[in-house]
């Protein structure tokens, strides 16, 4: 059993409950509200900033040049492609490029950036693969469920986005973040590993709570 496979069979509840969100489940249906969905293009553009910071800081943390130059490939695609693809997305949306700019992170997209961050920079190389990989994990097998409901990758609101994360390309990167994860892990201590687990966790239960966070509108307390 490999190290990914064994964080799946712990935290497989945890895990599938993102999956299982309202907001994820109206958007396969096609009956999210759009408000909703242009609340969470905010926030998720202003996580953007933060996670392509991951990748930075995994080509400096790399210890060969080819991991090293997969993560500035990686921090490159989402500053020039996806960041890009998510303001063209915005603009359908009625959210212009100045008001994405001008956004204010909510409580919960600043805790789990910053959470991510500290790992990251305070950790090793595998402590910052396992705070970054649920999101990319996650979202990957979420569009491929959300593909295979019929017509859900055709819908005019949200059809770009599940085949976005249902696409091969962004599935070839999540493989590589999970077989490095593995590899990264082999001959660690059972404590080391269960740094690593508690990591993974924590992340993944911050991915719950973004979903939740764009559900509701969250923002900070009135006053």
């Amino acid at each position: 059993m490999t190290f990914t496979q064994r964080l799946l069979g712990r935290l497989e509840g945890v895990w599938r409950q993102n999956h299982s969100h309202p907001f994820v489940r109206e958007m396969g249906a096609g009956t999210l509200d759009r408000d909703k969905f242009r609340f969470y293009m905010i926030q998720d553009y202003l996580y953007l900033i933060d996670y392509a910071k991951l990748f930075a800081l995994g080509a400096v943390k790399a210890h060969d040049l080819a991991t090293m130059e997969k993560f500035a490939a990686l921090l490159h695609s989402t500053l020039h492609e996806e960041m890009a693809l998510h303001r063209a997305y915005a603009a359908r949306f009625g959210i212009s490029e100045e008001e994405l700019e001008a956004a204010e992170p909510s409580p919960i997209t600043l805790a789990y950036s910053h959470y991510m961050l500290h790992a990251a920079q305070n950790g090793s190389l595998a402590e910052l693969v396992a705070a970054l990989l649920p999101c990319m994990w996650s979202y990957w097998e979420i569009g491929k469920e959300l593909s295979r409901i019929p017509g859900a990758a055709d819908h005019e609101d949200y059809g770009e986005w599940i085949r976005m994360y249902s696409s091969e390309e962004f599935g070839a990167l999540a493989r590589w973040c999970i077989s490095l994860l593995d590899e990264l892990a082999e001959g660690r201590s059972e404590a080391e590993l269960a740094r690593l687990e508690e990591i993974f966790l924590n992340t993944t239960r911050y991915e719950y709570m973004f979903w939740d966070m764009a559900y509701h509108g969250q923002m900070w307390p009135a006053g």
